[in-house]
């Protein structure tokens, strides 16, 4: 068996070979040392569980699914894996309505089946991650419930609710459960906010003839974080599942936990959104201080556990500097998603130059966490492709987020090249903004179709129907056609794999842009003592020279030699390198 470093470095000085010859050799995942906290040096998988694998046939993923293929997920280089919710869900957001915090879907299983999770995942050295839904429930689950039964309930004031803005006297006055008109006019919603997903964020409730405020969907009301108990409740979640071996949370919709308690109007923008209304700034229910307070709370409760446990965040954050209050003073998130690079939506090498260097020297010193798919966006494949050279441009992708410094978070499927598969017909969508909004909207189910493991029907996800079409594209974008292709975006992830965690300059190496005003390259160095890497990155169509100028970073340099090129590449000048469209290379310097 070949050592990792001779797999790694085994191309010629003067030719970096596309994708370094032979198929990618796996070093799996390793516990770090040195007293470093794992997730510095992490890779972080994100599962949509009901796409992963299923196991029974029922078309739907499940908990055993995914422990089926932790041995992909070991080879790959995989040291962590997100799991979105598998908690008891009325299936409106598909598991973002939570009615039950402390207990597995039976779709997905048993706590049982989740137990065996975590002991599998750590026979590999793979954590689990859980999504921790923090700002909203299901209006069935049993707090809510409680809640809406009447205006004196215990856990009434657990959730948000307000008078209708212009009721009248008789309105408020009468019986709570009385339904005859003389009780007058409901009103109007308190006032003009808007639901994420469409329309006013108040949905009125006759029982006790109140509003109640849902960022999301009408099924999903706000809590009240105002509520000590319901901190408390909230905190007793942290410790169920921390108890059961989990690594971390990622937090979902941290910023949306609080709303302006004068109840101001939001200033509208111009123009209407896809489902018809008037555009507004959310500016008193987004990023209020408290959320600071709350995110303390959490990880003062997760560190009470051993291991180092993670938090991530869901703050998609307007700039660098709001992202960065999420780390607090070391205190609050270790790992809030960076959005502002997710949502470059173009290959624009200025555009990702001028992100990757905020967030480097963010003033927090915080570590960047970075991605380009998820759940609720559309895949990158398509998203940076241009529709002719998406494979290639998928690889220099795979560069950008597995070279940078940072902890990066891929999406199932992103090392196959999996595609954005919106349905067809709207009566194929599942997802409810799809729904709301066709055919201008089309919703996410595009994004979260099965994952694609072979060629056979129905990709190997499942031997029943499965729940979202398989896209026609798994006849050959798939892992084991893939696995096979030593040239393939699978075989690509995996070598860029081992390279991070067997490079020093690649694992713990600080990031500084060379050639910096170079408009269509975006190439770094990474170093770490003595050892320096060179990555460049050909964001255009057409072929661009990288100058190299090692004065101005103290390094004497000799030679490069090829770690690993998206395409044939030339090192054999040590002032410039030629690279062909959408080319991507990393190289060492000697």
């Amino acid at each position: 068996m070949h050592s990792t470093r001779s797999i790694i470095a085994g191309c010629a000085v003067s030719l970096c070979i596309w994708a370094c010859g032979g198929a990618a050799q796996s070093v799996g995942s390793a516990v770090q040392a040195g007293g470093d906290e794992w997730w510095r040096h992490a890779v972080i998988y994100e599962v949509y569980p009901q796409s992963f694998q299923d196991s029974d046939g029922n078309g739907i993923g499940d908990l055993k699914g995914i422990t089926s293929r932790l041995d992909y997920l070991h080879d790959l280089g995989i040291d962590a894996i997100w799991i979105t919710p598998i908690y008891p869900s009325l299936g409106v957001d598909n598991g973002y309505d939570i009615a039950e915090y402390t207990e597995i879907d039976p779709k997905y299983g048993t706590l049982a089946d989740f137990d065996n999770l975590v002991a599998e995942a750590r026979k590999r050295n793979i954590r689990v991650i859980m999504d921790y839904v923090i700002n909203h429930t299901s209006d069935q689950h049993p707090w809510f419930k409680e809640s809406r039964s009447s205006r004196t309930n215990p856990k009434r004031d657990w959730y948000v609710w307000r008078d209708g803005k212009g009721e009248t006297a008789a309105d408020k006055g009468g019986a709570p459960n009385d339904r005859s008109s003389s009780l007058g006019s409901k009103g109007q919603p308190p006032n003009n906010w808007q639901s994420w997903f469409g329309h006013s964020a108040w949905q009125w409730d006759e029982t006790t003839r109140q509003y109640y405020y849902h960022y999301f969907y009408v099924q999903q009301p706000d809590l009240n974080w105002r509520n000590p108990e319901v901190h408390t409740a909230m905190m007793g979640v942290l410790d169920f599942w921390m108890k059961r071996g989990v690594a971390g949370f990622r937090i979902d919709a941290v910023s949306r936990l609080f709303e302006d308690p004068q109840m101001r109007d939001d200033p509208y923008l111009p123009g209407t959104n896809a489902y018809g209304d008037r555009n507004v700034r959310h500016k008193y229910t987004d990023d209020l201080p408290e959320v600071h307070d709350v995110l303390k709370e959490v990880r003062r409760t997760v560190d009470k556990y051993p291991g180092d446990p993670v938090l991530v965040t869901e703050a998609d954050e307007p700039n660098a500097e709001a992202l960065t209050k999420m780390y607090g003073n070391g205190d609050e998130v270790q790992l809030p998603m960076d959005f502002q690079i997710a949502d470059v939506n173009a290959l624009s090498a200025a555009k990702f130059r001028r992100l990757f260097d905020e967030i480097e020297y963010n003033s927090a010193h915080g570590q960047p966490e970075y991605f380009f798919s998820n759940h609720d966006q559309p895949r990158q494949w398509d998203r940076y492709g241009d529709g002719t050279h998406n494979d290639q441009i998928a690889k220099l992708m795979a560069v950008l987020e597995l070279t940078t410094r940072g902890t990066p978070q891929m999406y199932y499927g992103e090392e196959l090249g999996m595609r954005t598969t919106d349905p067809a017909r709207i009566e194929d969508v599942h997802d409810p903004i799809g729904k709301l909004g066709w055919p201008k909207e089309k919703g996410r189910d595009g994004e979260r179709t099965p994952m694609q493991w072979d060629a056979t029907a129905n990709a190997g996800f499942t031997t029943g129907k499965p729940w979202l079409a398989v896209p026609p594209s798994a006849k050959t974008y798939n892992a084991d056609t893939e696995s096979k292709d030593p040239n393939s975006i699978l075989n690509s992830y995996k070598k860029l794999l081992v390279l991070r965690k067997t490079n020093a300059a690649l694992r713990d190496g600080r990031q500084v842009d060379i050639d910096g005003k170079n408009h269509d390259v975006y190439a770094f160095l990474r170093r770490a003592g003595n050892n320096t890497v060179l990555v460049a990155l050909n964001m255009s169509g057409q072929p661009r020279t990288v100058n190299l100028d090692w004065s101005g970073h103290g390094i004497h340099a000799s030679k490069l030699e090829c770690l690993y090129a998206s395409q044939d590449t030339k090192l054999d000048s040590i002032k410039e390198i030629e690279l062909a469209p959408f080319a991507a290379v990393v190289a060492e310097v000697k």
